[in-house]
């Protein structure tokens, strides 16, 4: 099949508008124009990526941890200032890592490699948000098995996965555990994002800003409050996914774990936790 040039400029023209946006905001103009297009591209996938990161989690904490005090969290379920910091370091001596995944992946859009597409208006409404639905579908499925393999491969849990499984109790999690992760278990959870690109008609930006959401919904899944919306995969599960290393592998929501066995609800855990305290007494 002949390559249409022409619609191909079409992601590269948007994606150095993208550039334009971000880059001459942020930095003096000797210093990335004259970058080649891929570094450019991964320069402003790292400093929005970082920017995210960082405004999120800040506003999180600062709502949670002091305007609800009490509220969501009892204080000594606060993670230190400490851990926090440590999950900060954490997060960004990966960030270059993790921002190379998308820029390869735009780079490969941009090529015609996959069935990206660049219009909303090539197909209908109704394919777009069918086509965001078996997307979303494909990256919850392929996002539980590489998380749970990441467990169950213990090799992969020793040296990639342990890192982010040293936040195991309440008070030491937080939104930004969300990415601290070796930068290799990080991209390793994120490329079913990529791989789904090869297999679904997606919106090339839709995929973009499904892409950078994962930075805010890694910190909800962190912050150790039960949401209790069904069937989301809330912190309440997670946290016990924290705790127990078995449970609730889940992404988005809880449906993976269900059909395959690993589910464990947080109003349950509750409810075994005081039968275990009265019977204690």
């Amino acid at each position: 099949m002949a390559v249409d040039y022409t619609y191909l400029m079409q992601f590269v023209d948007e994606t150095s508008f993208y550039n334009r946006i971000v880059l001459s905001h942020l930095l003096p103009a000797n210093l990335w124009e004259p970058l080649p297009h891929f570094l450019q591209t991964w320069l402003r996938n790292y400093l929005a990526g970082t920017l995210l990161y960082f405004i999120s989690g800040f506003l999180w904490c600062f709502y949670i941890y002091y305007l609800k005090l009490n509220v969501y969290l009892p204080k000594d379920a606060i993670p230190t200032r400490k851990a926090m910091l440590l999950q900060i370091y954490v997060a960004m001596k990966a960030m270059p890592w993790y921002t190379l995944l998308p820029t390869v992946s735009e780079s490969m859009i941009e090529r015609g490699w996959t069935k990206c597409y660049s219009r909303v208006g090539e197909f209908s409404w109704i394919l777009y948000f069918v086509f965001i639905a078996i997307y979303l579908v494909f990256v919850e499925f392929g996002i539980y098995w590489m998380h749970r393999e990441l467990h169950d491969i213990k090799p992969l849990y020793k040296y990639l996965h342990a890192t982010h499984h040293i936040y195991n109790k309440q008070n030491t999690l937080s939104p930004f555990a969300g990415l601290a992760f070796h930068p290799l278990d990080g991209i390793l959870q994120a490329v079913p994002h990529v791989v789904a690109l090869f297999i679904v008609p997606i919106h090339f930006t839709t995929h973009l800003g499904l892409l950078f959401m994962e930075a805010i919904w890694t910190a909800n899944i962190h912050d150790c409050i039960h949401g209790n919306i069904w069937p989301v995969m809330g912190a309440g599960y997670h946290t016990i996914h924290h705790t127990t290393y078995k449970h609730n592998y889940g992404h988005y929501t809880i449906w993976m774990d269900w059909m395959f066995g690993s589910l464990r609800d947080p109003l349950l855990e509750e409810d075994d936790n005081k039968d275990s305290s009265k019977k204690a007494e």
